[in-house]
């Protein structure tokens, strides 16, 4: 019997969304004033990073196997601050809190400066109803407690 190759990894996932994110927030930068449009982006970015959030569990599983312990840990100490600017991405703009937002928005810039961006937009504007999904996903899901 052969071996099977999952091509769709973890890791190729969340490198797609860190580009999408980065794409997103340099056409967001390149708005004047903030609109639908530019509430739209903001909710992509935080579904994008809460897609990244979920696939971190699937790439240390195979450490975690192993007993690479720390390598694990590491690596979700690494990239726990996906979720956290998730939460409050999808808090600011389920509240409508524009205040928040650029700032927000900034520190995850910053996140994500070492990723490689391609110069022209290829991935079009997937970003158009995002507020919406996020509103429905943040309305679904059960509150939890911040510390």
């Amino acid at each position: 019997m052969s071996r099977l190759i999952k091509h769709e990894s973890a890791g190729k996932l969340r490198t797609q969304l860190c580009k999408a994110v980065g794409l997103t927030l340099r056409e967001l930068a390149s708005k004047a004033q903030p609109d639908d449009a530019a509430r739209d982006m903001a909710a992509f970015v935080a579904l994008c990073l809460r897609e990244i959030d979920a696939t971190i569990n699937e790439s240390v599983a195979a450490w975690e196997k192993r007993d690479y312990w720390v390598k694990a840990d590491r690596f979700r100490l690494e990239w726990q601050w996906a979720g956290h600017y998730s939460a409050a991405l999808t808090r600011a703009l389920v509240d409508n809190n524009a205040a928040l937002l650029p700032e927000q928005l900034l520190k995850i810039g910053a996140r994500l400066q070492a990723v490689k961006l391609p110069l022209r937009n290829t991935v079009g504007e997937p970003w158009h109803g995002a507020l919406q999904r996020l509103r429905d996903i943040a309305g679904s899901a059960p509150a939890t407690r911040a510390n």
